[in-house]
């Protein structure tokens, strides 16, 4: 895990979604489309923290779906105030928590919260940050049409096989120095999507570090660069899937 992973603020809004269980996995749920869905899946501050909530919540009205974030962290939550104090986190064992909460143990269970809600929208995007970036690429698997589109920032745990399989228009948002992202996996999906035949937008961000776009960032604050939202635009028929939604959400 990148220390740019811990640096941020935290939104002060409220909330206004709700909490729910689909497929046995809780979840934060906002909005009230019946057709359309986004699934965020969440980094390392987990599905609780204030901050993923009210991404939903934007992104609820910002393209018009209803937005779940499920817990992929099987009830466990990493108590924020060590994760924003480098000095505490001997106190926490990261690797113990990567190993409950690895690719074998959580993707069965993302694929059918996934399943679940293909049985009841006709259109779902996926967004991914960070520890979330290989889930969204899982979802957007050619033989599993899960999702119609995903969207990614400086995913984590990818691997070129899970980018050499996607079926769906795909978007990364990328830093320029990134231990997980890292030069040659850009490289190789740059070379990779293209070939696939899926729309493949790219956004780089020279001289920022992994973590700009992490649901505790604000990259407003960062150089000057805007803050950059999942382009979701593919759910309502664009022919590219990402010619849309560049917004700023407000403290």
């Amino acid at each position: 895990m990148s220390d740019c992973c811990l640096k941020g603020f935290q939104w002060k809004a409220k909330p206004k979604g709700r909490n729910n269980t689909v497929a046995e996995m809780n979840c934060y749920v906002s909005g009230t489309n019946k057709d359309v869905a986004v699934i965020i899946v969440h980094d390392l501050f987990g599905w609780t923290f204030n901050n993923t909530r009210i991404l939903a919540d934007h992104l609820a009205q910002e393209v018009n779906a209803t937005v779940y974030v499920p817990d992929l962290f099987g009830g466990e939550v990493i108590p924020t105030e060590i994760l924003y104090d480098k000095s505490r986190m001997g106190e926490f064992d990261l690797g113990a928590f990567f190993k409950r909460n690895s690719k074998t143990v959580r993707r069965p269970e993302l694929v059918r919260f996934a399943e679940t809600l293909r049985s009841s929208f006709s259109r779902i995007g996926a967004v991914g940050y960070c520890f979330g970036g290989w889930a969204v690429f899982n979802l957007g698997a050619k033989e599993l049409s899960l999702v119609d589109c995903i969207s990614t920032s400086h995913p984590s745990f990818l691997e070129k096989e899970e980018i050499a399989n996607i079926g769906v228009p795909t978007q990364i948002l990328a830093p320029e120095f990134d231990p997980q992202f890292t030069p040659e996996l850009k490289a190789y999906a740059n070379e990779a999507l293209p070939m696939t035949g899926v729309a493949y937008d790219y956004q780089y961000f020279p001289g920022l570090e992994h973590g700009l776009l992490s649901v505790e960032t604000r990259v407003s604050r960062a150089r000057g660069t805007e803050w950059k939202e999942p382009r979701m635009q593919y759910l309502y028929g664009s022919d590219s899937g990402f010619t849309g939604l560049d917004q700023s959400i407000s403290d």
